[in-house]
C-alpha cells in the first residue's frame, strides 16, 4: 500500500524535478531565440531644423562659386598664355635659321680656297644682312637675344659647355658664346651656350716658375 502511495502522490514522485529541470532549458533557449529574432529598435533620425538646411545650402553655394572663380581665373591665365606665347614653338624653330646662318658662314670662312676673294666677301656681307633681318623680326615680336659675353654666369640664362683658364677674367664670366641664347617676353626659349672663365691651375704655375729657374740657370 505505501508503495502505491509513494507512486499515486506527487509530492514523492522523483521523476517529477527531473522534468521540471529538463523543462528550464528548453524554456531558456526559446527565449533567447524570441529576442535573437526580435528586430532591434531603429534609432530615431533627427530631422534637420529649416535653419540647419538653409546653413548647409548656403555652404554648398559658397563653395559653387568659389570653384566656378578659380575655373574662370584658369581660364584667363590659359587664355592670356595662348596669346602671349601661342608662337613659342615656332619661334624656337626658328631659331634653327640663324643657327644655319652661322654654321654657313663658317664654312665658307674655313674654306682655303676662298679666302681673300670677293665672291666670299659679298656672300659674308649677305649672309649678315639675312641674319640681322631675321633678329630684327624676332625683336619686334619680343624675341630678343641674350647678352652673355663679359657677363656673370646665370643658370637661368646660360649653360656652361665648357671652363677655359684665363687669369685675366673673374672666374665664372662668359668669355665664349657658343650659341646664342633668346628670351620671348618674359620667358626662356633658348639658353645661351657658352664658355666660362676659370683661374690657372697651381701645378702649371709650379710648372713656369720650374721652367723660369732652369731657364736661369
Amino acid at each position: 500500500m505505501e508503495k502505491e502511495e509513494n507512486q499515486n502522490n506527487p509530492s514523492t514522485d522523483p521523476n517529477k524535478d527531473t522534468v521540471k529541470e529538463t523543462e528550464k532549458p528548453q524554456e531558456n533557449l526559446a527565449e533567447k531565440n524570441r529576442q535573437e529574432t526580435e528586430p532591434e529598435p531603429k534609432e530615431e533620425i533627427k530631422e534637420p531644423t529649416p535653419e540647419e538646411k538653409i546653413a548647409g545650402l548656403e555652404d554648398k553655394m559658397a563653395r559653387t562659386f568659389a570653384e566656378m572663380e578659380n575655373q574662370r581665373r584658369r581660364f584667363e591665365k590659359e587664355k592670356e598664355d595662348a596669346f602671349e606665347y601661342g608662337g613659342y614653338s615656332f619661334a624656337k624653330e626658328a631659331l634653327n635659321l640663324i643657327d644655319n646662318l652661322d654654321r654657313s658662314k663658317h664654312v665658307l670662312e674655313s674654306d682655303d680656297k676662298l679666302k681673300d676673294t670677293e665672291a666670299l666677301k659679298k656672300t659674308l656681307e649677305h649672309l649678315d644682312i639675312i641674319k640681322k633681318d631675321l633678329i630684327s623680326i624676332f625683336e619686334k615680336n619680343n624675341i630678343k637675344p641674350i647678352d652673355s659675353l663679359n657677363k656673370k654666369l646665370d643658370p637661368n640664362f646660360h649653360q656652361a659647355m665648357m671652363e677655359i683658364e684665363d687669369d685675366t677674367k673673374e672666374p665664372g664670366t662668359i668669355i665664349q658664346e657658343i650659341q646664342k641664347g633668346f628670351t620671348i617676353k618674359d620667358r626662356l626659349l633658348r639658353p645661351s651656350l657658352v664658355g666660362v672663365s676659370k683661374k690657372v691651375t697651381v701645378k702649371e704655375e709650379k710648372t713656369q716658375e720650374n721652367q723660369e729657374n732652369q731657364e736661369n740657370k
